[in-house]
């Protein structure tokens, strides 16, 4: 696959892992009040266009669905 869904762990879609000239990127994704995608946006805006060398879910949950905990 050249993309990969991420949602939180309630369900939440917020984002997915696309890849990009060979590196897996975080690709964010919001929704407007009518439901409609707002590509670029929702709870992790701030981590659009992270890289990642593969499609772990591990690392992908530390580094990003981390994010929406905030620090320790």
């Amino acid at each position: 696959a050249t993309a990969v869904s991420v949602h939180t762990a309630d369900g939440a879609h917020v984002g997915s892992l696309k890849l990009v000239s060979g590196a897996w990127k975080f690709k964010a994704m919001g929704y407007d009040a009518a439901g409609r995608m707002e590509p670029g946006h929702g709870p992790l805006t701030e981590q659009h266009n992270i890289a990642f060398a593969a499609p772990d879910a591990a690392e992908v949950s530390a580094r990003l669905l981390g994010a929406l905990l905030g620090p320790p």
